[in-house]
């Protein structure tokens, strides 16, 4: 029953025909295997290769393929390798000898690329939708949030006060970014390889040109090497996906430290959390926790095939089979947050009263004294060493810098004055920091303009 059956005399060793069947994993790529077979029949016809009556009973013979694999009625045959031979051989037996022209001038090899081609394709547009949703769900957070304080930190220590809405927005235009590359490995996917056949190009005259048309392809495979051999669009796929994961881990990693009684700022809704077998009042914010854990899938993937792939000489190699458990591993982790995601972010209740409080705390405005003295003349390294002698005097004292009084806060520079504690609220740091990208209300504001106007985009 092997389509290369002709030149070998034994049986494939049953544990061997096991281990090197891919159906098991490219199953999922039938309907693109449809699509391509239809398309290569009709370029058949038009290079003479099949009549039109030919030509139409493969095309209704691949339709009637369809409809069993769609209504799960498709009887298929681990023995045949994988979903291409599997396909061929059921229309062979469905239209008889018209079928088993259909693999005239084309090989298996040009053939997966094709199908995972038009696969990423459409998975590319999907993740796009998908990230858009996420963006929309931070968006409406931040809308909300753009006036309330929280502490912003490096080395996550408590450092400046932003705004809740600034923060959020970060990860907005982080996943705009993300949009950018799945759409640049779309446009990169766009290039269709049929009609290399299995190394050295097709030897009929086929019109890759108008195949690429009728496939929606915008260009065609100037090398057939290349063509076959090539796995650039699943690494870049891999790469976008790991770099997505990195950024919503991240998210995920700041509201699942911002729920711990330690900070206090969000309430996961019990719908996107989970309680502990033994400790009844525990809830833990189980989704986000997975969100973070799952970019390691996503980063394990690329280094798989990148290993892969590092060592193969051209053309086609066996090993390339490996590339499609971690490509569809890493399409089905990425649908899985992005399916969830949207709705926790809209569930999650934040403590604003609690991250005003926290955003006055530990000395957050030290850098506006140390601003404010520069306003009055005094070089800025030199109103550093002021206010560091003057947050540790406060330290000592158990107090907060707005809380010492004028006259202690002069004994560090003459140049302080009674307006001093105005520049020293919460308040009158964040008004401090209007320039464009600043976490000032005003241009948190402008941004979340510029921000929808990038999730609508494209």
């Amino acid at each position: 029953m092997k389509t290369w059956g002709g030149r070998f005399t034994q049986r494939a060793d049953p544990a061997a025909e096991r281990f090197t069947a891919s159906l098991g994993v490219d199953v999922r790529l039938w309907p693109h295997d449809i699509a391509g077979s239809l398309a290569w029949a009709r370029a058949l016809a038009r290079a003479g290769l099949l009549t039109d009556a030919e030509a139409r009973t493969i095309a209704d013979g691949l339709e009637a393929v369809r409809r069993e694999l769609a209504d799960g009625t498709f009887v298929f045959h681990p023995e045949l390798e994988d979903i291409h031979t599997n396909v061929e051989r059921r229309l062979t037996e469905l239209i008889g000898a018209p079928g088993g022209k259909l693999h005239t001038g084309r090989s298996r090899n040009d053939q997966i690329a094709l199908d995972e081609r038009l696969y990423l394709k459409e998975v590319c547009g999907r993740i796009v939708d998908g990230l858009r949703l996420a963006q929309t769900a931070l968006l409406a957070r931040a809308a909300e949030t753009v006036d309330a304080p929280m502490p912003g930190y490096t080395h996550l220590q408590r450092a400046q006060p932003v705004t809740l809405g600034h923060h959020l927005l970060a990860y907005v235009f982080m996943l705009a970014r993300d949009r950018e590359r799945a759409l640049a490995c779309r446009e990169r996917a766009d290039v269709m390889p049929l009609g290399s056949a299995a190394l050295a190009g097709t030897a009929f005259a086929i019109d890759r040109e108008a195949l690429a048309r009728d496939l929606g392809f915008a260009a065609v495979s100037p090398n057939s090497l290349d063509a076959v051999s090539d796995r650039d669009y699943v690494l870049e796929f891999l790469a976008a996906a790991a770099i997505t994961g990195m950024h919503l881990s991240r998210l995920a990693a700041d509201l699942t430290l911002w729920t711990t009684a330690e900070f206090g700022f969000v309430a996961f809704a019990d719908a996107f959390a989970t309680g502990s077998s033994i400790m009844p009042q525990k809830k833990n914010p189980d989704v986000a926790e997975l969100i973070r854990g799952k970019s390691g899938r996503l980063y394990g993937n690329l280094v798989a095939v990148l290993t892969t792939m590092k060592g193969l000489p051209l053309s086609y190699n066996s090993d390339m089979q490996e590339d499609k458990e971690p490509f569809f591993d890493s399409v089905d982790t990425l649908d899985a947050i992005l399916a969830v995601l949207p709705p926790m972010l809209a569930s999650l209740t934040f403590r604003t009263e609690r991250m005003r409080e926290a955003a006055g705390q530990s000395f957050a405005t030290a850098t506006d004294l140390a601003d404010y003295l520069v306003r009055k003349g005094l070089p800025f390294r030199q109103a550093h060493e002021v206010v560091g002698r003057a947050v540790r005097h406060a330290e000592e004292r158990g107090r907060g810098l707005e809380e010492l009084p004028l006259e202690e806060l002069r004994s560090f520079s003459t140049l302080i004055d009674a307006d001093v504690h105005a520049a020293l609220s919460v308040d009158a740091s964040l008004r401090a920091r209007a320039v464009t990208g600043g976490t000032a209300p005003a241009a948190v504001r402008e941004a979340l303009t510029l921000a929808r106007r990038l999730v609508d985009a494209g």
